[in-house]
């Protein structure tokens, strides 16, 4: 019965777990910052929805200050929304 050396066994196995990991490890973080980019673009557009409702029902009651603040509010996340969906876009492609 021939003798195993474990150390050399389990140094084997690092070095396989390695090269798996190298090449699993992309392929999975690809598709999840991907989609992270989409649920933050869903998120962003949404904020941006509710406050245009909000300024859409009261917008002859709202104090011209805060209706600016609100439109500045409304094309930053819509801006922001767009953009991540755009990244998402970019990252799925490459």
């Amino acid at each position: 019965m021939p003798k195993t050396n474990t150390a050399s066994n389990i140094a084997d196995a690092g070095r396989n777990a390695g090269k798996f990991v190298k090449h699993v490890l992309p392929a999975a973080v690809k598709p999840v910052h991907s989609l992270w980019h989409e649920v933050l673009g869903f998120l962003f557009l949404v904020f941006a929805a509710i406050a245009s409702w909000r300024v859409y029902r009261k917008a002859g009651e709202l104090p011209p200050g805060q209706f600016a603040i609100m439109l500045l509010f409304i094309v930053v996340m819509a801006g922001y929304g767009v953009s991540s969906f755009r990244k998402a876009r970019r990252i799925s492609r490459s």
